[in-house]
Formats: structure tokens, C-alpha cells, sequence
């Protein structure tokens, strides 16, 4: 048969290891300290499974939240592993058109779209809405449940209290921009954006210049900027001693990897060279001395943060080609190998 184990990564390890002794054995042994094997009264079956176990030929599939690298390694090794996609902001406002028709409520322009800022579970999206739902009850002078529609009001008043955060902010307007650009990381299995902003002064003396960047960033993070640093002096003939360079992740995000690089490097580029960058491209990827684009990890990850930013063009490392999620339609996604071809993109 089938066992289905559901948050199968909230078993301890002496769970996880019984259930691998399960698995490997074909076999259940029964264990109580209620059980008397000298007991004439008890059934003899109940005598026979504990003495005997009980055969347990199964396919195990759990489902978990967890990360992979959290379950048994031994169990896992057994596992065939499958990974879901997480909902998408269409999906969430489908999530809401439907349970709006279920409460048999109107739902003002917009309102599944607001929804669909503020969270990426579908139960969440529900709560939201059944919260406004009740407040619009509450609201409404007539009393008259036929009558009940939903406005953003109603939804923003539910947001305020429920003090929630958007996932991703909208984007700004402008389609080029001096040293501002869009790089992007990973927290846990969701990816998100990462605005990055740069300026270049003149030093006050000649190769006297500094290069800032946010104190809360990884050391790999910082290692990126110098590595940006030396490879904008060796394609734009400038001498990075004679400015000062400030970089800045807006909303001071912890970087713990060298992914960013790519993406600082242009960005200081731009601010260096005066020349505007496009604001609908995102791009990861760590950048080598030599000036080439180093493979990174979560790339499925990030690809679906840019979407939710409502990013038009992805740009990864070549070497993580193979990585890119088939059939993407509402974003393009291309591989990049060295500096020349992002040039070429970006500006």
C-alpha cells in the first residue's frame, strides 16, 4: 500500500531512524508496556503481532516545508525527491476569486490583486479575506448579508491591523536609471529582489579614494565589491583610486554570498561612466577577476522572486543554464557567460 507521511520533517531522529528500520525491514514490531505475553486472556492475534510483527510493504511519500537538508540523510537516500513550485500571484488571486464566490460576496477592483502582495499561502489569502468579509459585515448599516461587497478599504484596513508586509513593493516607473539596478538572493526556499544603488565621487586627493559598502553584509559580500572594483579598472581604463565608491543595498539586507557580484559591478559601472541602466532586468552571479560570470545557487528561487517584482528579464550565469524552470511565459530568462554580454543587456 501507500503511507503518507504529512510535515514528515517534524519526526524526531528516533522517528525518522524507526521509520528506516520500517522501511528497510518490510516489517512493524510492536512494542507496549501494557502488553503481558504470559496473559492467557489476551487475544491470541494481539500475541501473534507482538511476538511476530506485522509485514509493512509500503511506498512512503512525505511531504515537508522543511529543507532537505534537515531530513535523515539515510531516509533521503531511499527518497525520490520532488519540489513544488510556490503559488504565484495569479494563483493567489484565483485562490481569493474563488473563496469570494463561496462567502457569495462582490469583490471591488483590485482587491485579489492587493491580496496577492501580502502573502504567497493561499490559506493566508483566504484569512484576509473572510477578515475583511467580517468587517465588511460589521460595516455595512443595512445588515443585509445579500448586499456585502468587499472594498480595497476593507482589505487595507485588515492589512493595517494585521500589521502585514508585502512581499515585494511595486517597482518603480522609470526605465533607465543611473547606478540603480536589481539583484537577487534567497531566504529559505523564496527568492526575492534585492535593490542595489551605487554612487562615485571624485576623491578629495588623487588615489586617495575609499569603497563603502553595508556594514551588515557578508564578508563574501564585500569581497564582491573589491572584486567589482578591480574588474571595472580593467574595462573602463579608470582608476577606482580617485573615487570614492559607496555601495548600498536598499533595506540593508544581509548577503551572506558572493551572488551579488555581477550586479554591483554594473551598477557601479553605470554610476562610474554616468550611463543608465535598464529597471526591468534582475541578474545573479558572482564575478571572477578575469571578468567571467561564476555559477551560483537557487536559481529556481530566484527567478520566481524576479517574477514577483514583475522583472522582465532574468540574466544567470552560464554554467547554471540547466537550471532555468521550462515553459516560463510571463518572463524571459537568459544565460550570460562573461562582462561584455552583460554590458551589451544592462545598458
Amino acid at each position: 500500500g501507500i503511507l503518507f507521511i504529512d510535515e514528515i520533517g517534524e519526526l524526531d531522529n528516533i522517528l525518522q531512524n524507526k521509520l528506516l528500520k520500517v522501511l528497510e525491514d518490510k516489517r512493524v514490531e510492536f512494542s507496549s508496556s501494557y502488553y503481558d505475553p504470559d496473559d492467557e486472556n489476551t487475544p491470541k492475534y494481539i500475541k501473534y503481532l507482538f511476538d511476530n510483527g506485522a509485514p509493512a510493504d509500503f511506498v512512503l511519500i512525505g511531504a515537508t516545508t522543511r529543507e532537505p537538508g534537515e531530513l535523515n540523510p539515510a531516509l533521503r537516500s531511499r527518497c525520490t525527491e520532488v519540489y513544488f513550485e510556490p503559488l504565484s500571484s495569479k494563483d493567489i488571486e484565483k485562490i481569493v476569486l474563488n473563496a469570494a464566490n463561496k462567502l457569495e460576496v462582490t469583490l471591488e477592483d483590485g482587491v485579489a490583486e492587493l491580496i496577492s502582495r501580502y502573502t504567497i499561502e493561499g490559506r493566508k489569502a483566504v484569512n484576509i479575506l473572510t477578515d475583511a468579509y467580517g468587517f465588511a459585515l460589521y460595516s455595512n448599516k443595512s445588515n443585509c448579508k445579500d448586499s456585502v461587497q468587499i472594498t480595497l478599504k476593507d482589505i487595507e484596513e485588515v492589512i493595517s491591523i494585521g500589521r502585514y508586509v508585502p512581499f515585494e513593493r511595486n517597482k518603480d516607473e522609470k526605465e533607465y536609471e543611473v547606478g540603480h539596478i536589481y539583484g537577487l538572493g534567497v531566504s529559505g526556499f523564496l527568492g526575492s529582489t534585492l535593490e542595489i544603488e551605487a554612487a562615485v565621487f571624485t576623491a578629495k586627493k588623487k588615489g586617495a579614494g575609499t569603497v563603502r559598502f553595508n556594514e551588515t553584509a557578508g564578508s563574501m559580500a564585500k569581497d564582491s565589491v573589491y572584486n567589482a572594483a578591480s574588474v571595472i579598472r580593467k574595462f573602463t581604463d579608470k582608476d577606482i583610486r580617485d573615487y570614492d565608491i559607496h555601495v548600498n543595498v536598499v533595506g540593508g539586507g544581509k548577503i551572506d554570498g558572493p551572488s551579488a557580484g555581477a550586479a554591483i559591478t554594473m551598477c557601479v559601472i553605470s554610476a562610474l561612466l554616468d550611463k543608465p541602466l535598464k529597471q526591468d532586468i534582475a541578474l545573479t552571479g558572482e564575478i571572477s577577476l578575469r571578468g567571467k560570470v561564476k555559477p551560483v545557487g537557487g536559481i529556481f528561487e530566484k527567478i520566481y522572486g524576479a517574477r514577483r517584482k514583475g522583472i522582465k528579464l532574468v540574466l544567470v550565469p552560464k554554467d547554471n543554464e540547466n537550471e532555468i524552470p521550462k515553459g516560463l511565459k510571463d518572463i524571459e530568462v537568459r544565460a550570460v557567460g562573461d562582462i561584455e554580454e552583460l554590458l551589451s543587456i544592462v545598458f
